[in-house]
């Protein structure tokens, strides 16, 4: 425990750092991975089969292959095209930090969608008869009714995901990002004593973790009140 102190002790503002952008990276992956993950979901339930069928090949990519495989993909294959590296976005896109994050985006988005997609299809029929009942079109209805609604089912699933997400974002430590992960390697290596360093990495993790969760707990019993209410 003693040594734990003192690694803390010495190493808490790069700690401190390394927490820091791991939670920005959580944060903006969350965010804009289910603002795509809503469209994506949409299209995967659309009667038009090459709709669908694009939703579903990109779910199918990014669900089937590994986070740390598309991390590289996107970091070492976006330089490999001229059009990429001549245009005015290869400033940004040649950034370490903005690779991860478009990675985390697009590789959340693939299970949120999916999420997202269970939570539409366990919408009773009722509501959704009602809304079209009082004369919503399709598009109020997914905006006033059906999402509203399968976003209350799917919270708990979607939680998972977030937790899910936090984790996998050590993997931006091997493309040169000193987020928590790469933050202890660093400390291991300076101090030789890895287990501590990782030991305290991991506590940190798991205070996220609980964040997390406990968020997720209020959301969910702020959405689904109307349950406890007519109780």
């Amino acid at each position: 425990m003693q040594v734990l102190a003192d690694l803390a002790t010495e190493y808490w503002r790069d700690f401190l750092a390394g927490t820091w952008l791991t939670v920005q990276l959580v944060v903006l992956s969350s965010v804009l991975g289910l603002a795509l993950a809503v469209p994506l979901a949409i299209a995967r339930l659309s009667a038009n089969r090459a709709l669908s069928g694009a939703a579903a090949g990109y779910s199918l990519f990014f669900r089937g292959t590994p986070m740390l495989v598309q991390i590289f993909l996107v970091y070492y294959g976006l330089g490999q095209f001229e059009a990429i590296r001549g245009s005015v976005l290869w400033p940004v896109l040649r950034e370490a930090w903005v690779c991860a994050l478009i990675t985390f985006v697009l590789n959340t988005a693939a299970y949120s969608g999916e999420i997202v997609r269970g939570g539409i299809l366990a919408v009773p029929k009722g509501e959704v008869e009602a809304a079209r009942a009082c004369g919503m079109t399709r598009a109020q209805a997914y905006r006033l009714v059906i999402l509203p609604r399968a976003f209350s089912i799917c919270l708990p699933a979607y939680s998972n995901e977030v937790v899910i997400l936090m984790k996998g974002t050590s993997l931006a430590s091997t493309i040169t990002l000193l987020e928590l992960t790469g933050m202890a390697r660093l400390a291991a290596s300076d101090t030789y004593q890895p287990i501590q360093v990782f030991l305290l990495a991991g506590a940190i993790y798991y205070l996220l973790t609980l964040a997390i969760t406990r968020l997720f707990a209020r959301l969910e019993a702020r959405f689904t009140r109307y349950m406890t209410d007519a109780r």
